[in-house]
């Protein structure tokens, strides 16, 4: 659908996002050192034993012993660090990058990365649901990055975004549209298609997660739909008034005498 650039919405609360930035390398060093090994098998191996088995999680099927390397449960996190090639790869990166800082300066750092986690669980857990006995693995960050979306759009609904409409058109729209957009697309095909090749789930069951996580794990006094807190202006300062002598007489406080700045650069 797009693909986004650059958002205009400028860190307030921290200086750098540096859980967003180390969830970007560890991603790309997981996907480096899986595609390194090269052998087809150990990396068929590696995404049965990491990524998320609804049909094993559910007990309806078990992995044989040699590929049990985690508790079958803490495959709904793992999942999120392995991906199917590049371009699935730097998908989800890029939205994490444009994304992900806002959503971690709303948060603070360590709530945001214990909110990308509990994302990426409820997009297992959503695409479980829809088939809890399916034996697929489910692997890929899209439930996380559906999450940072989600609140991205109860935050920031109005900021202007740069994005890639159909691989092509740059335009620079409120992000609201794009994000809503988005969404209603995962909701069309998850009705439509169903879990076929790409868990359309897992996307919609982040996104919701997100909205409803974002309420309760933002920093207090972080304004919800980009409404910001402005003080009303308490006093009118009045327009210092020009002598003929070539001075600014400025207001003074009741019981001052006043005082006289010479303004340079006029001649007498």
């Amino acid at each position: 659908m797009f693909i986004p650039l650059k958002d205009r919405n400028q860190l307030k609360r921290i200086k750098l996002q540096y859980v967003t930035l180390a969830l970007i390398v560890i991603n790309c060093l997981v996907y480096v050192g899986v595609n390194l090994a090269g052998a087809p098998d150990f990396v068929e191996a590696l995404v049965v034993q990491l990524g998320y088995i609804p049909a094993v999680v559910n007990d309806f099927e078990e992995l044989p012993p040699a590929l049990v390397v985690i508790p079958e449960e803490l495959s709904l996190v793992s999942y999120a660090f392995l991906h199917a090639d590049f371009m699935h790869l730097a998908s989800n990166m890029i939205f994490l990058w444009v994304f992900g800082d806002n959503i971690e300066d709303a948060l603070g750092h360590v709530r945001f990365l214990i909110f990308y986690l509990l994302c990426a669980v409820a997009g297992g857990l959503t695409h479980g649901l829809m088939d809890p006995a399916s034996t697929a693995p489910l692997i890929g960050a899209s439930g996380a990055i559906a999450g940072i979306i989600g609140a991205y759009l109860i935050l920031h609904p109005r900021v202007r975004v740069w994005v890639l409409v159909l691989m092509r058109i740059p335009l620079p729209l409120p992000a609201w549209i794009p994000l809503l957009g988005w969404i209603g697309f995962q909701i069309y095909m998850l009705l439509i298609a169903g879990d076929e090749m790409v868990s359309w789930a897992a996307h919609v069951g982040g996104f919701f997660a997100g909205c409803i996580l974002v309420l309760f794990m933002k920093r207090r006094g972080v304004p919800l739909f980009d409404l910001e807190i402005k003080e009303p202006k308490a006093v009118v300062r009045s327009v210092p008034s020009v002598k003929r002598n070539g001075s600014i007489q400025r207001p003074q406080p009741a019981g001052h005498e006043p005082e006289k700045t010479k303004v340079w650069g006029r001649g007498k």
